[in-house]
């Protein structure tokens, strides 16, 4: 694991410019609770600022030439947390999903929902297409936005989808591999995640990109609550993975 605190001067001299970056970024979106408790105030606080770093974030990525970003932003498990910050959560997407049709119009993002978004509500989910819809046709980063996500709840869905087509004919069981897996999960046609990047010091994976994430490396930040993320602590966590030797079960 890494701590940017304690590891972030002795790459002082390095640039991204001398490194092979991650094709693809995975960022669980830790510790917005924790960053407003510190400041006593309310936990939707925090999640308001956590929203602003994640624009923040989005656009340095795009701009530096990540391919792929997917970002946890609500779990299958986040409606368990109390009701009003569940609709305080609610509302935060609205008015993000309505701000990023105006705000990112401009940007050459791909902006994708993964997850089950039809649990969300009628205009949640109209917001949702409006986004995946106009962003459709441009060529540049492709963001995956979590929603709903659970990578477990993933996995069935693949697999009850591909025991439908052994079910009509459509494939026999002999064919199932792990790319007739892959090809079935949210991120189907998608590499996968080379880096997974958690602030807030939780040592977790939390449901993330489980199938996805089989050969990940990770980078823990133990000093850094996700509002307070910068690009500055991203250059250093992508430093950090470009020294990590990839053997992928090799020697």
């Amino acid at each position: 694991m890494f701590s940017f605190f304690k590891d972030k001067n002795k790459d002082a001299d390095i640039k991204l410019s001398d490194i092979k970056l991650p094709e693809h970024i995975g960022i669980i979106m830790d510790g917005n609770g924790r960053w407003a408790k510190k400041r006593a105030l309310p936990r939707s606080a925090g999640h308001t600022a956590g929203a602003k770093t994640f624009r923040t974030i989005t656009r340095y990525c795009s701009n530096i030439g990540i391919k792929y970003l997917t970002v946890y932003a609500f779990s299958t498990e986040n409606w368990k947390r109390p009701e009003e910050e569940v609709k305080a959560l609610m509302s935060l997407f609205k008015s993000y999903l309505e701000e990023a049709i105006r705000d990112f119009k401009d940007d050459d993002i791909v902006v994708r929902f993964i997850g089950d978004t039809s649990a969300f509500s009628d205009e949640l989910q109209a917001l949702i297409e409006e986004n995946q819809t106009m962003s459709a046709d441009r060529t540049g980063m492709v963001l995956n936005i979590a929603m709903n996500y659970g990578s477990r709840d993933e996995i069935v869905r693949a697999v009850k989808r591909i025991a439908a087509d052994v079910k009509s004919g459509r494939t026999d069981i002999d064919s199932i591999d792990q790319k007739m897996i892959s090809d079935n999960l949210y991120t189907a046609g998608q590499p996968d995640p080379d880096l997974i990047i958690r602030p807030s010091g939780e040592y977790r994976i939390s449901n993330f990109l489980l199938w996805q994430s089989a050969y990940t490396e990770y980078v823990i930040m133990d000093d850094v609550l996700w509002p307070d993320f910068t690009s500055e602590m991203l250059d250093a966590a992508l430093i950090e993975y470009a020294r990590r030797n990839r053997r992928f079960g090799g020697v």
